[in-house]
């Protein structure tokens, strides 16, 4: 059997072998062909991946370029094609013609589509002729982050424009409406796959109000192998500490962690936040000041206003191995975003058994349990006014944005007055990610959706409609 896995970026390995810029996302997909490739004698898969590149891979007056690469004792077909990324909200139809190259190269009996995010995607569902044996992967879903993109932010900031926004044409509103862009040919690329697989009741739901004659399989993910052997320990953190693995746009829901902090500061004197990920925050120059945005902008008035500056650190961009041990160091990870799917940070935090808070938004109920694995509280609500949250906190603040930030603090002094309850929250959220993110259950979860498409077999039996707004 032949497949083309159409990936959104260079694979970690497949960058290092050819020394090429390496991204820390995505890093389960490399979890997973390695797993491919390790077990191709017994599998019988032939794999191919192909993933936007950049220029100088390509030969003079060539679009796409192939390379070929050793993992272990297999080899793997690699295919650059040319996609200008950094437009995602713009389809390209020269991207179809790069493709059928690829395609044509491979002749697949399977093409895997990993993520809706990017026109690639829409491109080869476009072209592949046998939309039956087109199984496309949900990630995020750019269709629903549009509708959360300004997640509770006052409109006098979402209307805000600094120098950088306007010469970039980038503002908040033109961020999110890049974002409804991209959720229109995502919607397209979802109606023309025969198979779809996600992970959580949430984005199985969403996708079939695009498409309901599609198979849809079940398939969790294999995390970065970091993240297995390590075990978090209360006594080798930093008392207090906050971790946040992201926070340079709305989505993502910084802000709301910068207004919880005074509440939990009012308790915990010492409690600190850090944050992974691209600061938009910080400068040193007067050049550096004109480039922030207005997102950034705001992020640092509310750090003026609550005496933040030396309560919060930013940490930049941070390595596999950087990750962990920052999740290691902290005392608590909190998920703050204001809309996910499955997010693997949380994901990760959980494998690790450290404690967890995270908002109830999207998929993340399908990942992690209230009262279980960790608190929820309520976050925010897409066509929806903030109502009383999980924990009985009524919604009397007419400003929304304080009224989630109010449930937030609330969540994470929770977690660090009862220590005993914490303990337990952190073994049934070891436990738990232990066998969502397994990597031989995955594997072979991976190979029996690739059997059950060949053959035309039914799709993982779905639950019962539920309210998914």
């Amino acid at each position: 059997m032949k497949v083309l896995w159409l990936c959104n970026i260079i694979m970690p390995m497949i960058a290092k072998q050819l020394n090429l810029e390496v991204t820390n996302k995505e890093g389960w997909i490399s979890g997973m062909a390695e797993a491919v490739l390790k077990n191709q004698q017994d599998n019988g898969l032939e794999l191919a991946v192909a993933f936007p590149a950049p220029r100088n891979m390509f030969p003079e007056n060539h679009d796409i370029c192939r390379k070929v690469i050793k993992v272990g004792n297999a080899e793997l077909d690699c295919y650059g094609f040319y996609e200008e990324t950094g437009h995602a909200e713009t389809y390209d139809p020269s991207l179809e013609r790069k493709l059928q190259k690829i395609i044509n190269a491979v002749r697949p009996d399977i093409v895997h589509c990993f993520g809706t995010e990017y026109p690639h995607t829409l491109a080869m569902a476009r072209i592949f002729p046998d939309k039956s044996r087109l199984l496309i992967g949900l990630q995020g879903i750019c269709a629903l982050y549009a509708e959360a993109y300004f997640a509770n932010l006052p409109e006098k900031v979402i209307r805000k424009v600094t120098l950088r926004d306007y010469l970039r044409r980038d503002s908040m509103v033109e961020q999110q409406q890049k974002f409804v862009k991209r959720g229109i040919l995502e919607k397209e690329s979802i109606s023309l796959a025969g198979n779809i697989t996600g992970r959580t009741e949430w984005d199985r739901l969403c996708t079939r109000k695009w498409n309901n004659t599609a198979r849809y399989f079940n398939m969790n993910e294999i995390l970065r192998p970091e993240f297995y052997e390590a075990r978090w320990e209360a006594d080798k953190c930093i008392p207090h500490s906050i971790f946040v693995s992201q926070g340079d746009y709305p989505i993502k829901g910084l802000h709301y962690m910068l207004q919880a902090m005074p509440m939990i500061l009012a308790k915990y004197p010492d409690a600190t936040l850090y944050v992974a990920g691209n600061s938009i925050v910080n400068y040193r120059t007067v050049k550096q000041k004109l480039k922030i945005s207005g997102y950034g902008k705001y992020l640092r008035r509310l750090m003026k206003e609550n005496r933040l500056f030396d309560r919060v650190r930013f940490l930049g961009k941070l390595d596999a191995v950087q990750m962990r041990d920052r999740f290691l160091k902290s005392s608590l990870f909190v998920c703050c975003s204001s809309l996910e799917n499955s997010p693997n940070s949380l994901g990760e935090a959980m494998l690790l058994g450290m404690p967890c808070v995270s908002a109830d938004v999207g998929g993340i109920p399908s990942l992690f349990v209230d009262g279980e694995d960790g608190i929820m509280y309520e976050g925010y609500r897409i066509g929806k006014k903030a109502g009383s949250g999980p924990r009985g906190l009524s919604d009397k603040d007419d400003a929304p944005m304080r009224a989630v930030s109010k449930r937030l603090a609330n969540a994470v002094i929770e977690m660090w007055r009862e220590p005993e309850k914490q303990a337990e929250y952190c073994k049934n959220a070891r436990n738990h990610a232990s066998r969502t993110h397994k990597q031989e259950r995955n594997y072979q979860k991976l190979m029996e959706i690739y059997a059950r498409i060949i053959s035309g077999g039914q799709g993982d039996q779905a639950e019962d409609e539920k309210d998914i707004s």
